[in-house]
């Protein structure tokens, strides 16, 4: 069995991408690769462990690629729906998480707010890894940075524009891209930008990396882009706001001539990017998420791969 390589800094919990830093992005997705390509060395990595994963969202990637993922390693994964009950209604979340370290070896959490997922890595004892909240959808973002390294061969001054809601994939991105040194472009509908505070924050990495991070309102500003990203319009816990959201998004669908402006000056024509689930001829028209430069389900693939590196570096023996 391959020995998974012991972090100098090893985190406790992953609810931002913080917590990793730039090389611990890096060292993650070399093992990630390596699990990719040889998935039978690494069958025994989490053999004897448990995690728990509660869901207060429906999911089919996320779900589907930690259970299997962990069940690779030789863990055990429980699924728990809090779709009816939210974390924190029937008991405190104190209180939860001081009984689920107990008994498993960390909690993964699907959650509406981020402030859940602070509780519960502040009370328990045990790892904690955001698998989609508010603010941050951590898992996401690693997984497109290691799709992008797939495809275009490095992050280090890649190009990538993304378009549409300012939510928590945009944060995530923004964080990975700071850490990794690309150059990301957020193109939004006015008062629909990233938060401050996520900026603040990227800065003071893209400073350190030499990424360069740039949140404008003008589509035109994809042009000459290695890949190009997009996310619904409205998110789950939205459809309130689907009238006013429709209406305000307007004018920033990803269409063939939207991927045509992000091509400009490239040998290649620039690859398309979804998280999923998409709405599709919506935020995406159809003859771009089929086109032969779409990576959505390659994305979706490489959910499984960065989550089981990530599971390895927090559980695993030797890292």
């Amino acid at each position: 069995m391959t020995t998974v390589t012991q972090q100098t800094t090893k985190p406790t919990d992953l609810l931002t991408l913080e917590e990793l830093g730039g090389d611990g992005v890096r060292s993650l997705f070399e093992t990630a690769a390596a699990m990719k390509a040889n998935p039978a060395e690494f069958k025994g990595v989490l053999a004897g462990r448990s995690v728990i994963m509660l869901f207060e969202k429906p999911s089919l990637r996320t779900r589907i690629s930690f259970e299997v993922g962990v069940a690779r390693l030789g863990g055990h994964a429980i699924y728990y729906d809090h779709g009816a009950v939210k974390i924190g209604e029937r008991e405190s979340v104190k209180d939860y998480a001081k009984n689920l370290e107990r008994w498993v070896d960390c909690i993964i959490a699907r959650v509406f707010k981020h402030t859940i997922l602070d509780e519960l890595a502040y009370y328990a004892s045990k790892p904690v890894v955001n698998a989609l909240s508010d603010l941050h959808h951590p898992c996401q973002a690693l997984a497109d940075f290691f799709t992008l390294r797939e495809h275009v061969g490095t992050t280090d001054g890649l190009k990538l524009a993304y378009v549409g809601d300012g939510n928590n994939v945009a944060h995530s991105l923004i964080m990975a891209g700071a850490m990794l040194g690309a150059q990301l472009t957020v193109v939004t509908p006015p008062g629909f930008e990233p938060q401050f505070d996520v900026l603040r924050k990227a800065m003071a990495y893209a400073q350190k990396s030499g990424a360069k991070i740039t949140v404008t309102n003008d589509v035109e500003a994809i042009a000459g882009h290695d890949a190009v990203y997009t996310d619904v319009w409205v998110s789950m816990g939205q459809a309130s706001q689907q009238a006013f959201r429709l209406a305000a998004f307007q004018g920033y669908q990803v269409d063939r001539e939207l991927m045509a402006l992000a091509s400009k000056g490239r040998e290649k024509p620039a690859l398309f990017m979804h998280c999923l689930p998409a709405n599709r001829n919506i935020e995406v028209t159809d003859d771009v998420i089929d086109s032969p430069s779409s990576v959505v389900y390659d994305q979706a693939e490489n959910r499984m791969h960065v989550q089981m590196a990530l599971l390895a570096r927090l559980l695993g023996d030797g890292g």
